[in-house]
């Protein structure tokens, strides 16, 4: 009855499974047994040499990415309403010690070649303005939109073409990779991208996430940034230990399948009434307050998102008779 977020969502039980038998004397911080296997186990994934970094949030992710790839006199291309820019408390700008966030145009969240290069057309580059120096996409977008190889690829030239890192928040990344179909790679590294912020928390995690740099030089200093930060966890086998247990038998794939699958019962039943095209597992609808209020009468929860708009989310552990009641309330206003 809970579509307000998948943050919310239940632990998947192979993570606490691998929690429980990483429950033992190693050595600390990231020296131990799981954290070491990180970078071999993340290679196989994507097909090249990485370097990763867990860490115990998103917003730790998305900005110890920026601030590798961005120096403080720098600039970083986003979109207008991306996570980093509307979600995260000023902490790009924190982690990069005052880097700039340029807020460019796209429906669906989206940003392309055109609407970042008219961003980049308006910078004076003189010793004036803080100079564009990375462009940060989201995949899948806050509007729950996918982007395909292709689109991430044709940003990819665009930022090789203008010496720009690249950087992707892959909040709901497995929920990307389930719905275009394309493997992880041509999603990422072989498109361009240095740097992914590879969610697993909303997707089934406890409290872990994996910033993987395919630009593997970036790793070293960021190993300095995150102490400094207080990421730097003492016990990080734990975390580790999630991570490895989501690749595991593609954990990970199965519980974007389920919550993608969920949410497309729900955007079939709102027809008219969907915003944006349902392609994660996210879905935003036209309602009226009044229509809101009845279906929180009927034990239903969600966020308002805007005047005459809410946004549901489907979790991992959501099954189809589970969201069937919302779908039907959906289909009967």
């Amino acid at each position: 009855m809970r579509f307000f977020s998948d943050n919310a969502a239940p632990v998947h039980p192979a993570v606490l499974d691998a929690m429980a038998t990483a429950d033992e004397l190693d050595t600390a911080y990231d020296g131990d047994r799981w954290s070491r296997r990180l970078d071999e186990r993340f290679a196989e994934l994507f097909g090249t040499e990485v370097r990763v970094l867990w860490v115990p949030s998103g917003t730790a992710a998305n900005c110890l990415a920026l601030a590798a790839l961005c120096p403080p006199h720098g600039a970083i291309v986003c979109h207008k309403d991306a996570h980093i820019q509307n979600d995260e408390c000023g902490a790009p700008e924190f982690f990069t010690h005052g880097a700039k966030l340029l807020l460019a145009e796209g429906e669906g969240a989206k940003l392309t070649p055109e609407t970042i290069g008219a961003v980049l057309s308006a910078a004076r580059y003189d010793v004036h303005q803080q100079r564009p120096r990375a462009i940060s996409i989201t995949n899948a977008t806050e509007y729950g939109r996918v982007y395909t190889a292709d689109e991430v690829a044709a940003i990819g030239a665009l930022a090789k073409e203008r010496g720009l890192g690249f950087h992707m928040d892959g909040a709901r990344f497995a929920n990307a990779v389930v719905a275009t179909g394309a493997a992880p790679a041509a999603l990422t590294w072989q498109a361009g991208v240095d740097a992914l912020s590879f969610g697993f928390v909303k997707n089934g995690g406890m409290n872990a996430e994996a910033l993987v740099f395919f630009d593997t030089a970036l790793a070293d200093d960021t190993l300095y940034r995150r102490k400094k930060a207080g990421h730097l966890l003492s016990k990080g086998r734990y975390l580790a230990a999630q991570l490895l247990a989501m690749l595991e038998r593609d954990i990970w794939l199965d519980c974007a399948r389920a919550s993608n699958a969920g949410a497309a019962l729900l955007a079939a039943a709102a027809g008219p009434r969907l915003i944006h095209p349902a392609e994660a597992n996210e879905v935003f609808l036209r309602v009226s307050p009044d229509e809101a209020a009845a279906l929180r009468a009927k034990g239903f929860d969600f966020y308002d998102w805007g005047p005459g708009e809410a946004r549901l989310v489907v979790s991992w552990n959501q099954r189809a008779d589970a969201i069937r009641p919302l779908a039907d309330a959906i289909a009967a206003l």
